[in-house]
């Protein structure tokens, strides 16, 4: 059962924001630099990233000066990139495309056909990738849709040529907010064949909680109706709420409170400062 949701590898995971200038100036002001990536070819948005060691990267997505109003309300994030709704989905690295959209929809979950995608780095270097929508749900916000480079990877992950920052692993957890958590687990348990969860409250989180077999996925449901996590999914829907990242025990940043999933101790950076919720938990 573990071997397939071992398969589930994180590609990078996505904040939507009005401006990337000034969502890179606060994840700045944690400590935590970002790069520019270049506009899409959606005529929608642009991007920056923090890229790190293990391959993954934290993609900041917005509004491309002089966008085209239409392209941007057509996109899939409109409302969270209008409205700086910080997180707002995950991807998983495909390595067979095709196979993985086959066993899938034989585990009884839709997917779409791939659709081909891509954009031009600041220094003139062309990525061309394919992406595939897993759920029934806005791309990536439940489960992760799946990515495939047709350039090299490494030039999308690592427009350096190397990590933006060492003292940082990766992306270890996505926070996912949803409503009813014995069904959302259900459906992961039914398309990634795992076990049971584990599960836990944290009331300064003010959630339940449950971490998903061997995978990156922690769902959270709202511990009570005054919890931000209800606001939000009013607001936004269900989908990603905060992201979790592996931090080497020499790293020293300064975060505003910590809490404690699953046997390891998370520290969180100040959401009202950064605007979204992001966390660190130590790695060897």
């Amino acid at each position: 059962m573990s071997a397939v949701a071992a398969e589930i590898t994180i590609d990078h995971v996505s904040v939507a924001g009005r401006d990337v200038k000034a969502m890179q100036a606060k994840l700045e002001a944690m400590g935590i630099p970002s790069e520019y990536g270049g506009p899409h070819k959606n005529h929608a948005t642009e991007m920056a990233m923090t890229s790190f060691p293990d391959g993954s990267y934290l993609e900041l997505i917005a509004i491309q000066p002089h966008a085209d109003p239409a392209a941007v309300d057509a996109h899939v994030w409109s409302k969270k990139l209008k409205e700086d709704g910080g997180p707002c989905a995950w991807a998983a690295r495909s390595q067979d495309m095709a196979a993985e959209l086959r066993r899938l929809e034989a585990a009884g979950v839709k997917v779409s056909a791939p659709d081909r995608a891509g954009r031009e780095r600041p220094d003139g270097t062309r990525l061309d990738w394919e992406t595939a929508q897993v759920g029934t749900e806005p791309n990536g916000t439940f489960f992760p849709f799946l990515i495939h480079d047709f350039t090299p990877r490494a030039a999308r992950a690592f427009p350096t040529g190397k990590p933006l920052v060492k003292n940082l692993s990766g992306v270890l957890r996505v926070v996912i907010a949803v409503r009813n958590l014995d069904e959302a687990t259900q459906r992961y348990r039914a398309a990634y064949h795992l076990t049971e969860p584990i599960r836990q409250v944290d009331e300064s989180f003010g959630a339940h909680l449950a971490l998903v077999g061997n995978t990156p996925v922690v769902l959270a449901a709202p511990l009570n109706a005054q919890s931000w996590l209800n606001e939000r999914i009013d607001r936004f829907g269900e989908g990603p709420c905060a992201f979790v990242l592996g931090a080497k025990p020499s790293a020293h940043y300064r975060t505003a409170s910590k809490t404690r999933w699953f046997g390891s101790d998370i520290s969180w950076f100040d959401a009202n400062a950064l605007g979204w919720r992001l966390g660190l938990q130590s790695v060897p």
